[in-house]
């Protein structure tokens, strides 16, 4: 008799596999492996964009010295003495100091704590890492963070920084507006004749932004830009803040003139302070621009171009640029003394830290050992002979 036939099992349809082993070129764009892991051309881009400035101040001064020579710049050098090491610290202290107060005082505008003494290390430290690194910025950026996330709201801690900043570059400009178009300034003819067309432009440039942002912007967009005005009218024009705010400013931009006037002086420059203060505050404004290897290359090229322009000599000035920035670094380092303090804190504590875990583990396992003899011990008799001598209860 013939075995009675099973039902077979319908046949899978062939486009499961075709579509589970799809080539990626069907895949969407999205889904594709080398779409997903090929952001190296996204990285690179960045990463151009973040070496642009240093590659931009590079030749700056490669141009610098190859048409100037380093005569003047070396002369400059060798003046530098102790009194003028002295007075650059000092003078740094009195800037750092009302640059701190700034700081806390648009970190409390925002309800943020920070201490005095607290924001005069942090500032030191800033100032030392904007000096040392290439950018010019990335001691503020190091602040910024470390704040935030001390203060446990990163987001506010960073604004705290960039409107601390935004205060004296503002009050930068102004007053530098101010000192070009009303002191004699080789850029005096020239500025009185394009500042009131480049001032429209710029309104008129900034009100079509303005307009074409707000019209495309979401509401989260636009709520967000009037969050961010608040801070800046609680952190910078609240009727607590603004006067601590503009003293501090107009002091800090004080002290860094008088470190030009002083840079002058050293490299050998008798021009007299009037002349000075117009391209004190060209140098100034060109050490704003994100074109620098830690400060240095626009700086030295405006104020070469300034003081030849001036006919003080464009070595003269390239010579002052530089003793400038030498007097800068100097007045910085003791932000230094407080990054390799606070890393050995750092390695303090966690070592003190491990050595405390490791203490507690041995005291725990003594304690267990401790409470495992009495239950080991706790009958009459010992398990183990004792000096040759009978195992009596006498005896345990």
């Amino acid at each position: 008799m013939n075995a009675p036939t099973l039902p077979t099992a319908p046949a899978v349809p062939a486009t499961r596999t075709t579509t589970a082993t799809a080539p990626a070129r069907d895949l969407p764009t999205q889904l594709r492996p080398d779409t997903a892991v090929g952001a190296p051309a996204p990285r690179r881009r960045r990463s151009l964009r973040a070496h642009l400035g240093t590659l931009a101040g590079t030749a700056v001064l490669a141009v610098l010295l190859w048409r100037l020579g380093t005569g003047a710049l070396l002369d400059g050098l060798r003046r530098i003495d102790g009194p003028t090491v002295l007075a650059a610290l000092g003078i740094g202290l009195v800037t750092t100091v009302f640059s701190a107060w700034r700081w806390a005082l648009v970190a409390r505008g925002l309800h943020i704590r920070l201490p005095l003494a607290t924001a005069v290390a942090d500032y030191y430290r800033a100032l030392f890492l904007n000096a040392a690194l290439p950018g010019g910025v990335l001691g503020d950026v190091h602040r910024a963070v470390r704040h935030g996330r001390s203060a446990g709201d990163l987001g506010r801690g960073v604004r705290a920084v960039v409107l601390e900043r935004a205060a004296g570059q503002l009050a930068l400009t102004g007053v530098g507006v101010a000192v070009l178009l009303t002191m004699p300034s080789p850029v005096l003819a020239e500025a009185r004749r394009i500042a009131p067309p480049a001032a429209l432009a710029l309104l008129g440039a900034l009100a079509v932004t303005l307009a074409l942002r707000m019209n495309r912007a979401p509401v989260r967009r636009a709520r967000a830009l009037r969050a961010a005005l608040g801070e800046a009218r609680a952190g910078l024009l609240s009727r607590r803040n603004l006067p601590g705010v503009a003293l501090s400013s107009v002091v800090v931009l004080a002290g860094h003139l008088t470190m030009f006037v002083l840079a002058a002086r050293v490299a050998g420059s008798a021009a007299s302070v009037a002349a000075l203060i117009p391209l004190a505050v060209l140098a100034l404004l060109a050490m704003g621009l994100p074109l620098n290897v830690g400060g240095w290359g626009p700086r030295e090229g405006v104020t070469a171009w300034a003081f030849g322009a001036a006919g003080l000599g464009a070595g003269t000035g390239l010579g002052v640029a530089v003793v400038y920035g030498v007097l800068s670094l100097v007045a910085s380092l003791p932000g230094a003394v407080v990054l390799v303090a606070r890393r050995h804190a750092v390695r303090y504590a966690g070592a003190s830290s491990d050595t405390a875990a490791v203490s507690a583990a041995s005291s725990a396992k003594q304690s267990a050992k401790e409470s495992a003899r009495p239950a080991s011990s706790s009958f009459p008799f010992s398990a183990d002979p004792s000096e040759g001598r009978p195992m009596t209860p006498e005896a345990v």
